[in-house]
């Protein structure tokens, strides 16, 4: 988020309201990650969710952690009552097809709380998944605890995305505050 033109993208009033949409009035975008899926880097992600949140310090709560620090930023797996209150914004660079490796996601997946290893599994083995395919510029919405995997591209063609995490406020309690990077 400290790139001006990943800033500059983050808060495009488009994608503020989109964000809006799942947050309220005034989203903070506060983490970017880029995805850049080639013939040269390729690679498998298995069926997950995304439960670690960037935090501006430590905090004495045992529903917080394990304790990480990623990148030079403290970071911790977060209570489900947390993440339910975060969305992210996939902005796909390039064309996004079943062949180059997309984002598959299990639908309602993300009702369920934090899960299980086991219970991803089974989630895995009973629910249908949903390729989240489409055309460059496109924009796919996801919650973090949507259960979501990709496997490995099939072609020559990239897939790079752009994924934006947004919050209503980065004050989660008292003490624990989100990090911006």
């Amino acid at each position: 988020m400290r790139v001006p033109v990943i800033q500059a993208l983050a808060t495009e009033p488009d994608l503020l309201s989109l964000a809006g949409q799942f947050l309220g009035d005034r989203p903070i975008p506060f983490r970017a990650t880029l995805f850049d899926k080639s013939a040269t880097s390729n690679w498998l992600v298995s069926w997950h969710q995304d439960a670690t949140l960037p935090l501006s310090g430590r905090v004495d709560d045992p529903t917080w952690g394990p304790w990480t620090v990623k990148g030079g930023v403290l970071h911790a797996n977060a209570p489900a009552h947390v993440l339910e209150k975060r969305v992210a914004l996939r902005v796909h660079l390039d064309d996004s097809a079943e062949s180059n490796g997309p984002l598959r996601v299990l639908p309602g997946t993300h009702a369920g709380g934090v899960l299980t290893h086991d219970a991803i599994q089974r989630a895995a083995d009973s629910v249908r998944p949903v390729d989240c395919v489409g055309s460059a510029g496109g924009v796919v919405a996801m919650r973090p605890l949507v259960v979501h995997a990709s496997s490995k591209s099939t072609d020559e063609r990239p897939r790079r995305v752009l994924h934006l995490e947004y919050a209503a406020s980065l004050h989660i309690a008292p003490g624990v505050e989100l990090a911006v990077g």
